[in-house]
């Protein structure tokens, strides 16, 4: 009787990964990935009108911010939650007074104040559902607020006074975001300026 002999398995080709493995990995690789719980995604890339929201939403919120003792960061400030073990990069984040990082890598932080990120047609169905089930795991977390790239449209989800979530939707260029936790607006023709649908 022959003997049958299963080759071993090829490290790549593994689908449960370590945090450290991840970490390592992620390391060495030119695109970003999230991990949660065991398995790693690549990230998509971004389109025109991201970017300039990006840019516009980023730079209106980091003038509101001087002198302040809270710090906006972009896309590739990577952020854990140990709560649930995801890494993500949010599209913009913001840490207020010293910033915690995850004790086995000094580039991972740690709650954040708020997170912003803006919608694609890729991304929006996971940012809106479980990306955002994800992310009210986090103690710190007093906003997060979602951008449409395709229409002018800001949801802005805050923790009221009775610790629950509420929901604020922005839907005309006359409207003015509200960052609740940092008592500061920012005008939709400034987050959407030179934005084109």
């Amino acid at each position: 009787m022959e003997e049958i002999v299963n080759e071993p398995a090829i490290e790549y080709q593994k689908k449960r990964y370590t945090i450290q493995e991840y970490l390592e990995m992620e390391k060495a690789s030119p695109e970003k990935h999230e991990y949660f719980q065991g398995e790693i995604f690549a990230m998509a890339g971004a389109g025109n009108n991201h970017n300039e929201i990006f840019s516009n939403t980023f730079l209106e919120i980091g003038n509101k911010l001087k002198g302040k003792p809270c710090r906006q960061y972009g896309g590739d400030k990577r952020m854990n939650i140990p709560e649930n073990t995801l890494f993500t990069y949010p599209d913009i984040s913001v840490y207020c007074d010293e910033i915690k990082h995850l004790e086995e890598d000094e580039d991972t932080s740690l709650k954040p104040t708020i997170i912003i990120e803006i919608l694609s047609t890729s991304t929006k169905d996971y940012d809106r559902g479980n990306k955002f089930k994800l992310y009210r795991d986090i103690p710190s977390l007093k906003e997060y607020i979602l951008i449409d790239s395709e229409s002018v449209s800001v949801e802005a989800f805050y923790v009221n006074e009775k610790q629950n979530w509420e929901l604020k939707e922005y839907k005309e260029l006359s409207n003015s975001l509200k960052l609740v936790s940092m008592g500061f607006e920012i005008e939709l023709t400034d987050i959407y300026y030179r934005v084109k649908f």
